[in-house]
């Protein structure tokens, strides 16, 4: 082939590929039937429901069931059935913990709980999906009570996921209002398209490396600031305000200077994220009248406007990280931990999409675009 061929060629592979992009923006890498996240309209679809509805009808057990369903797991799982193997899969990794708190010494949550996951095995008497998910709050409530120097509490099987996290997190029995809360939470964020850690735990599944390693690169993913980081500096931000007078000139030096505020604005949602009203009702489930809260909320308004008079032409709004920050917070849950309590709930949405892409049964192999040097000399050896 002369290198005028070989140029045509490249031309037209570039023409082919004009809807790529480096982030993949619109690209569409597979069909599921499990989210579908609307940025326009600001509505997430979430296994047929509007993820308002699921979360105010459904606990994170038949939020999952829900998931797995969809995905096409048969026979289809009943949330009771869900409940008992997340009860028997805690006890089941309790018994690992102990190794795990000392391999995990010096290591933040986010990475012990990678650790932890890998610690898994691939087989077992209960499905690896379930394994995944019943393990996931074991080892978080762990390593944080590790790292506050604290003992491990062993799990309850008969109690809920959300409640049996909070007790083996805090030493003590959650409320009523506390357990409907991190409920709401866990079921909001457990499914959200094709975001960066479910491509990569479809890609892993994709080569048939199983579900543990699939998980385990879904949460490798999420732990870049870029994805699942960004909860913690919300509260971060509210203690720089620090106060009522302090909110208007915080938030217009900030901008002024090009900083950005946690928690507005959003890679696909182009109005309000709708999982950040979920969370602010949630809030009303702990407590509607403390003071962090109500300050959150004077600061939430404050900054709309200072951001909609600084950039008009953009649309910036309320993700859901700002609300997720002050309900971990309220819930007693160490910042250092956000990421974690992230990845304990997508877990449920990683291993369904992985069940998903084994059913398609093809290794995603996407294509890259050459943009190195040609030789010279198109005679030259190969």
């Amino acid at each position: 082939m002369s290198k005028i061929e070989m140029k045509a060629g490249r031309d037209w592979d570039h023409a082919l590929k004009d809807a790529s992009a480096s982030g993949l923006d619109e690209v569409v890498a597979a069909e599921t039937a499990l989210s579908d996240v609307d940025g326009q309209a600001g509505r997430l679809i979430v296994a047929g429901h509007k993820v308002e509805a699921l979360a105010e009808t459904h606990d994170f057990e038949a939020a999952a069931a829900e998931l797995w369903a969809a995905a096409g797991l048969d026979p289809a799982p009943e949330a009771e059935e869900v409940r008992d193997l997340l009860g028997r899969s805690r006890e089941d990794a309790y018994r690992l913990v102990p190794g795990l708190v000392g391999v995990a010494r010096g290591l933040n949550v986010i990475e012990g709980l990678r650790a932890g996951l890998a610690l898994l095995p691939d087989e077992g008497d209960i499905p690896a999906h379930i394994r995944a998910l019943g393990a996931a709050p074991v080892f978080v409530a762990a390593l944080c009570r590790a790292g506050e120097g604290k003992e491990n509490i062993a799990p309850d099987p008969k109690a809920g996921q959300a409640a049996d996290f909070l007790r083996m997190l805090n030493g003590r029995a959650p409320g009523e209002g506390e357990v409907k809360a991190l409920n709401a939470y866990l079921v909001t964020v457990a499914d959200h398209g094709m975001n960066a850690s479910t491509f990569a735990a479809r890609v892993t599944a994709s080569t048939r490396a199983g579900m543990i390693s699939a998980v385990v690169a879904g949460l490798c993913a999420l732990k870049g600031p870029l994805h699942g980081g960004a909860p913690g500096p919300v509260l971060d931000m509210l203690d720089a305000i620090g106060t009522q007078e302090n909110i208007r000139p915080w938030l217009e030096r900030e901008i002024g200077e090009g900083g950005r505020l946690m928690g507005f604005g959003h890679r696909v949602y182009r109005v309000r994220d709708p999982r950040a009203d979920v969370f602010n009702t949630a809030l009303t489930y702990i407590t509607d009248g403390n003071e962090r809260i109500v300050f959150a909320r004077e600061v939430e308004k404050e900054a709309l406007a200072a951001l909609k008079r600084a950039k008009p032409d953009r649309p910036l709004d309320t993700n859901m990280e700002y609300y997720t920050a002050i309900l971990l917070e309220a819930l007693g849950i160490p910042r250092a931990a956000f990421t974690a309590i992230f990845g304990m709930s997508r877990i449920a949405g990683w291993t369904a999409h992985v069940i998903e892409q084994e059913r398609v049964g093809r290794l995603i192999r996407p294509q890259s675009r050459y943009v190195g040097p040609w030789p010279d000399d198109e005679t030259e050896a190969a």
